[in-house]
């Protein structure tokens, strides 16, 4: 009998590994301290409670949401004494204005109505509290190869199964629609030159054949080229995040606080490859039920 593969198994595992890719636990402390004086954050998408844990080691109430409830049930196996639980970004179990501050990374290109979920954290919020926004674009992703048209069909492709792939570069016009104060919009590139790559890469070509964007024969030959420059230290892949922080007002009005600008940092490679990076690949977090993409 053949067995039948495990999406939640399969999207945890993924997660496991861009945690540790080189970078993201600098990106996840870079998140953390956006957050500001905030002594209660809701960790939107806690996935298997990582972010929520390193809160909670800051000395931070922290509370993690995800909509899938098997993935909750790993998380509260792996770390008991959090607080985990399920809900989703357009309906948190929060009452109103119970935190001081709101996290979602790698959330909102799974979410259909961006709008309505900052609604709700503008909800949650408590006068003065903090939002961190932080994703990928999927449509800027940066790969080195002999075959670059098929590389762009690759990219492009993976990122039409997204549900909404080009949202963090609109994290910032969202904030300020919403009403958000000093709102704030960088990028943060990590860097991937080593065989920790190699599954990002290789999640990437597998699912735009899966979907029959691109022919298997042609995503295998690309595959290989890439586990080649990996074994000849020639593999670059570059792996922009787009990060934005805003203030929630005293009052309901209108954004009307400074804006600031948008500020690009690079994040250099690190020379091993376990220290980890901004987890490039999505997955489906709060909010309802998406198509599971790669990797986050």
């Amino acid at each position: 009998m053949t067995k039948q593969p495990d999406p939640t198994a399969d999207l945890i595992a993924r997660l496991d590994a861009a945690e540790r890719l080189p970078g993201a636990p600098e990106l996840r402390a870079f998140t953390y301290e956006l957050l500001g004086d905030a002594t209660s954050v809701v960790d939107v998408g806690c996935g298997a409670g990582r972010a929520v844990a390193e809160l909670a080691a800051r000395r931070v109430t922290a509370v993690g949401v995800d909509s899938d409830a098997r993935m909750i049930g790993v998380a509260r196996s792996r770390r008991p004494h959090l607080d985990l639980r399920v809900g989703d970004a357009y309906r948190l179990p929060l009452p109103d204005h119970s935190v001081e501050g709101y996290r979602a990374d790698k959330v909102f290109h799974e979410l259909a109505d961006p709008r309505r979920a900052l609604a709700e954290a503008h909800r949650v919020l408590a006068p003065g509290g903090r939002v961190v926004l932080a994703g990928q674009d999927w449509d800027t992703v940066v790969i080195d190869s002999d075959d670059p048209v098929l590389t762009r069909a690759l990219v492009h492709a993976r990122a039409d199964l997204v549900t909404a792939p080009r949202a963090a570069r609109a994290h910032r016009a969202l904030l300020l629609d919403a009403g958000f104060h000093r709102v704030t919009a960088e990028v943060r590139t990590s860097v991937l030159t080593g065989p920790e790559a190699l599954p990002l890469l290789t999640a990437l070509a597998g699912a735009t054949v899966s979907a029959g964007a691109v022919d298997r024969d042609r995503a295998e030959a690309w595959t290989a080229e890439q586990r080649a420059r990996a074994a000849e230290d020639r593999l670059f892949v570059a792996l922009p995040v787009f990060v934005a922080s805003a203030t929630r007002g005293d009052g309901d009005g209108l954004q009307d606080g400074p804006r600031d600008g948008l500020r690009a940092t690079s994040t250099p490679a690190s020379p091993v490859p376990s220290a980890g990076s901004p987890p490039p690949c999505p997955r489906p977090r709060s909010g309802p039920a998406a198509p599971a993409p790669s990797p986050r």
